[in-house]
Order: structure tokens, then C-alpha cells, then sequence
């Protein structure tokens, strides 16, 4: 007899929290990542890199209200966006009505076959994650990634967790897992990747930790 697997109670609670706050989150983050000009270097980087390589299909996971997705389909990237809440991708889907945002969990990446993408963009997601499930994830990403793809992240700097229980008026149960940039690059190195940049830019007036982006390259061979 087949039974289903509980899901976690991280991944209930943060689409439980992305849901309620879909509409102000989108709102107050309009300007992303275009306000920013050292992430927006980093991204375009990142989308020059995968075209250099040949170009191909590049998926965001957790694309959110699908802003950073709809700045590297405007570079020419084939992208799409992949997000844990149905309110944000039914948000991203109204906004950018011509490109292709689905619903999904970094968490389960069964459904994409072997080397079938040739980037990979996680960008302010990996956060939500316990540190326990960030290697899994990495290694799962790998799988998924053609040899010479490339995989961009972007995270909060520290080691701490912030959890914030209530914004824009919604009661939310949602974690934010910071992160040290050298301890991300040696996960990403066990997993089978050559990293290629780190850039680590101070905290900006809206924001309380240092962030950090990188982008790493899967090796054409193992």
C-alpha cells in the first residue's frame, strides 16, 4: 500500500505566508531588481554566461512575483518561474501574462529530467530552507543541470535566523535562513560544481544584513 508523504511543515508555512502576502510583498518589492545596480550586474553576468554557453532553458525557482524572471527574459534568456505559493504565481502570471510561471517546490524536482536546463536561478529562496535540506537541493540542481549549464543564488549574509511572524497585517510562520558565502561555496563545490563569482555587497538602507550572489558552472565533465 503506497501512503503519501507528510510535507514539512517549513514548506506549508511558507506558502501559507506567501499566500497571504502576495499583493503587498509584489507592491513593496515593484522596483526589483532594477533599484539595485551590483544585483542587477550579477544577473545580467549570469544571463551573458548562459548565453555564451549556448543559451537554453533556465528556470527560477522560487521566481516569486516574477520580477527577476521577466528581467532575464527582457536579456533574451529562456526562462520560466517556478514558485512555492499559488498566489504568487497566479500575481506573476497577471503581471507578466507572456511568460510561463507554474507552481512547484525546489523540494521535489523529480519532474525535470537529467540535465535537461541549462540555468538554474534561486534567488532569495534557498533562505527558506532548514540548512538540513540545502545540500539535497544543491545536489538535485546539479542532477538537473546539462554539463557546462550554470546556477545563480542570491542570499542574505550571516548565520542566524530571522522568522517573522506578522506583515502588511497577515499573521505569518516564515523563516529566513542566513547564510556565510564560503560556507555556500563549499556546499556547492560537494555537490559537484565549479563556482565562478562571489560578490558580497553591503546591506542597502532597506535591508539589515550584508547580501551575497553567486554563480557557479557545472563542469563538462565529471
Amino acid at each position: 500500500m503506497t501512503t503519501l508523504r507528510e510535507e514539512p511543515s517549513f514548506l506549508h508555512d511558507t506558502r501559507a505566508s506567501y499566500d497571504a502576502i502576495a499583493v503587498d510583498y509584489a507592491e513593496m518589492f515593484k522596483g526589483e531588481p532594477e533599484v539595485k545596480p551590483l544585483t542587477l550586474a550579477m544577473l545580467t553576468a549570469f544571463a551573458r554566461t548562459v548565453a555564451d554557453d549556448g543559451g537554453g532553458p533556465v528556470v527560477e525557482f522560487g521566481s516569486g512575483p516574477g520580477r527577476v524572471t521577466a528581467y532575464l527574459d527582457r536579456l533574451g534568456t529562456d526562462v520560466r518561474g517556478v514558485d512555492l505559493s499559488p498566489a504568487m504565481v497566479a500575481l506573476a502570471r497577471r503581471t507578466f501574462p507572456e511568460l510561463r510561471f507554474d507552481e512547484g517546490s525546489m523540494t521535489e524536482l523529480g519532474g525535470f529530467a537529467d540535465g535537461s536546463l541549462r540555468g538554474i536561478v534561486a534567488w532569495y529562496s534557498l533562505i527558506h530552507l532548514p540548512p538540513a535540506e540545502v545540500p539535497g537541493v544543491l545536489a538535485e540542481f546539479h542532477r538537473i543541470l546539462a554539463p557546462g549549464g550554470h546556477l545563480a543564488l542570491a542570499f542574505q549574509v550571516g548565520e542566524d535566523v530571522s522568522r517573522r511572524t506578522e506583515a502588511f497585517g497577515h499573521r505569518l510562520s516564515l523563516d529566513f535562513h542566513r547564510m556565510r558565502p564560503d560556507r555556500v561555496t563549499e556546499q556547492l563545490r560537494e555537490a559537484g560544481f565549479a563556482p565562478l563569482a562571489t560578490m558580497v555587497r553591503e546591506a542597502a538602507p532597506d535591508e539589515k544584513t550584508p547580501q551575497a550572489h553567486l554563480i557557479a558552472r557545472k563542469p563538462d565533465r565529471a
